[in-house]
């Protein structure tokens, strides 16, 4: 499946939360990541996600697709985050 997770944390958990988020997706601005990723993989990322959050505080707001080509992705202007790898 593929996924977007939006997330909008304390500034004590942010970094925790985009840890944790990114061993399973990708990520690419400020509070949003996404990605192809398994079922199972899905429910642990939510887990430990739900565990790093202060439920009345922040929020977390997953967009969930069978797969990446029903999604439509536009970007314009300062492209951040992605795949690229520096050597």
């Amino acid at each position: 499946m593929f996924v977007i997770l939006v997330y909008d944390v304390g500034v004590k958990r942010v970094g925790k939360v985009l840890k944790t988020a990114r061993r399973y997706l990708t990520w690419v601005q400020n509070s949003v990541l996404e990605g192809d990723i398994s079922e199972t993989n899905f429910k642990k990322l939510k887990a430990e996600l739900l565990m790093k959050i202060v439920p009345g505080e922040d929020s977390l707001i997953f967009y969930t697709f069978r797969t990446k080509n029903y999604s439509k992705r536009e970007e314009y202007g300062l492209k951040k985050g992605g795949e690229d790898i520096f050597l």
